[in-house]
């Protein structure tokens, strides 16, 4: 490009005091490095999520997002060896102790061809039977199993919501998943917690997507099991929710609410008590994803804080009638609903803007 346009940023004896800083010049933002003698001028916005790149760090004269470590040569502007992508980089010149931007870039952004990821795709119900998920949040030994309580209840009520509704049912079992825990990234910024979850477009070994899959697009009932630990739900069951921030967030930072019209219900269990505190956790966590909840959504079991005999209370839940038909009783609750709604054609409908205001049931 032969136009120029240069633009004064400062004094170069101060602007040498920082390695990386960001500058924005007439709507542009600039990520100004100094390293080695020489400084570098590149867009200050990251390809991948618009990160600020001037916010980040110098790595082998490497400008490292802060946001999800997204790597552009500081001079070059192009990303690391391997990857076919560049943001755009900026002239530089020094006159009289100052330093100028010529503010027509020297090159474009080049983006790195790849498929969209599968959960990028529009939020329609596809016809077909009521569809129920189950999941297990119990932790254990995958090469000894032991037996679940809460699982075992779990898989009592996914039996009777394919025999009496006719439904197609699934059961995930997060012990059975390699996932990453959440690593933060709305606490660096609101929008760096991107959908689909950072760590799933990143990491393609990550196997939360089938859950992901499952609450977004596929149930309309979800059916949650945990045990109780310390008085609150389990830890793969935290690990999950953590992770199903991306889908929440969606509401605050892009005013879109990705869960509309399907059903969450609760089967908790444990050796100690607090069921209340367990399942109103539970509750508020998955009321603000936008899941509705039928009249008694939760069945639960607990001998007290003193029964530590924990093989009775194992033998009490395989042995007790009630507690199998509180299960089979809460998918039809939840089942019932999910008809209810159906028949109103919530399930049908896209992802809407609007926020938790514009969801409505009519």
């Amino acid at each position: 490009m032969t136009d120029k346009k240069w633009h004064k940023l400062g004094s170069v004896a101060t602007l040498k005091q920082k390695q990386i800083q960001s500058i924005e010049v007439e709507g542009k933002r600039i990520a100004l490095s100094f390293n080695a003698e020489r400084f570098g001028a590149i867009s200050g916005t990251c390809l991948h999520a618009g990160g600020p790149l001037g916010e980040g760090t110098i790595q082998n004269d490497y400008v490292v997002c802060p946001w999800h470590s997204w790597m552009f040569h500081r001079e070059t502007g192009e990303a690391r060896p391997g990857i076919p992508a560049a943001v755009s980089r900026y002239e530089l010149k020094e006159e009289g102790g100052d330093l100028y931007v010529n503010l027509v870039p020297l090159t474009q952004a080049k983006h790195a061809p790849h498929p969209k990821h599968p959960l990028t795709r529009d939020i329609v119900r596809e016809p077909g039977k009521i569809r129920v998920a189950g999941i297990s949040t119990t932790a254990m030994n995958k090469d000894f199993p032991r037996f679940s309580t809460s699982e075992a209840l779990l898989k009592e009520a996914l039996d009777h919501a394919a025999a009496k509704h006719g439904a197609e049912t699934r059961l995930i079992r997060l012990n059975d998943l390699k996932f990453k825990a959440c690593e933060g990234y709305y606490s660096k910024s609101a929008s760096a917690c991107t959908w689909p979850c950072t760590i799933t477009q990143m990491d393609p070994t990550d196997e939360l997507t089938s859950v992901y899959e499952s609450f977004v697009f596929w149930a309309d009932v979800i059916l949650i099991s945990t045990s109780i630990r310390w008085g609150s739900p389990s830890s793969l069951y935290y690990k999950m929710i953590e992770r199903m921030n991306c889908v929440q967030n969606q509401v605050t930072i892009a005013d879109r609410v990705m869960i509309r019209g399907k059903v969450v219900s609760f089967i908790i269990t444990g050796g100690q008590d607090n069921i209340q505190g367990v399942v109103g956790q539970m509750m508020m966590f998955f009321g603000e994803l936008g899941f509705l909840f039928p009249q008694f959504p939760f069945i639960a079991h607990s001998r007290g804080w003193d029964a530590e005999d924990m093989e009775n209370n194992v033998i009490q839940v395989k042995e007790s009638p009630e507690l199998k038909e509180g299960a089979r009783a809460l998918a039809d609750r939840a089942v019932d609903l999910a008809k209810e709604l159906a028949a109103k054609g919530n399930p049908a409908c896209k992802v809407e803007r609007g926020g938790r205001k514009a969801q409505t049931l009519s």
